[in-house]
């Protein structure tokens, strides 16, 4: 019982760091390219993860090669993900941008679906809510605008991050897989800085934002996401990381001043009992299972 508390007390602070993350981004992508911004974030978690590259290189060569691989994949689709949600965060608000993002938590069972797992009647309810939410959000006080759509973008990549991420976990060491999906990630961000070649202004550069982001937003939140997991069901957990945009939500009316309005409360409602539905739904459908064992 007291490592299950630990372990939820690992994923709010996941959730709340994660909330943060919307404000700084904004900030930083009107003084910094999004490429620069992916770039110094991860290469900052690199360096947080360098201690660890040991340990990963005495994996024997078969598990090394494929971990290697992994995380060029995995890298991939975190950088598609952060690049998405970046560019994004340039014409949409924080907070809608974070009610957006969460829509992954409907897309992931919903792709898998597509490629043959049964689909039960609460995942289309809360389909369809989490629409009903993203249209109310979209319209809220403003016209859409083209970051609604990149962001949706961002709920998709993470969705295709988080079933890939499911298939490797179950077979690799988690700490060498988490060190080489930042190495990966970081790796796609130098090819994407390379290609677009952003000036950079060194007199304004955000450097305690891209230290925030790539150390306590990235590096602290993946081996807290790892320990808290561990402990915690991935039931429990998806419940706990419907937080993560209400944090956002506040971070940003106190930082940021944003306001959803009446419709916009209504629809981040709306996204928020979608995410709950399909979240909880999995949580009884796992206990019914482990008692019918």
């Amino acid at each position: 019982m007291r490592g299950h508390l630990w372990g939820l007390l690992y994923l709010n602070l996941v959730t709340l760091l994660w909330g943060t993350t919307f404000v700084v981004v904004k900030g930083t992508v009107e003084v910094l390219s999004p490429s620069l911004v992916i770039l110094g974030r991860f290469l900052v978690a690199s360096l947080c993860f360098l201690p660890f590259t040991r340990a990963l290189l005495k994996e024997d060569e078969p598990t090394r090669r494929v971990l290697w691989r992994a995380g060029l994949e995995l890298g991939f689709w975190l950088m598609a993900g952060y690049a998405t949600q970046a560019v994004g965060l340039q014409y949409t608000s924080a907070s809608r941008s974070a009610f957006i993002t969460a829509l992954n938590v409907i897309l992931v069972p919903m792709i898998l679906g597509l490629f043959g797992r049964r689909i039960g009647l609460p995942v289309w309810l809360a389909a369809v809510l989490a629409v009903a939410g993203v249209g109310l959000l979209s319209y809220d006080g403003s016209p859409p605008n083209v970051g609604d759509l990149w962001t949706v973008g961002t709920a998709l990549t993470y969705a295709a991050y988080v079933i890939r991420l499911e298939a490797y976990a179950r077979r690799l060491p988690a700490l060498g897989l988490t060190t080489a999906q930042v190495y990966g990630t970081a790796l796609f961000a130098l090819g994407w800085v390379l290609w677009e070649q952003p000036k950079v202004e060194w007199g304004s550069f955000p450097w305690l934002a891209i230290l925030y982001l790539g150390v306590l937003a990235t590096a602290l939140t993946t081996l807290l996401q790892t320990l808290g997991q561990g402990k915690v069901s991935a039931p429990e957990a998806a419940i706990i990381y419907a937080l993560e945009p209400v944090w956002a939500s506040v971070f940003a009316f106190l930082l940021l001043g944003e306001r959803l309005g009446g419709q916009g409360l209504v629809g981040a409602g709306l996204v928020v009992s979608a995410i709950l539905i399909d979240s909880l739904q999995h949580y009884w459908r796992s206990r019914a299972s482990a008692q019918g064992r």
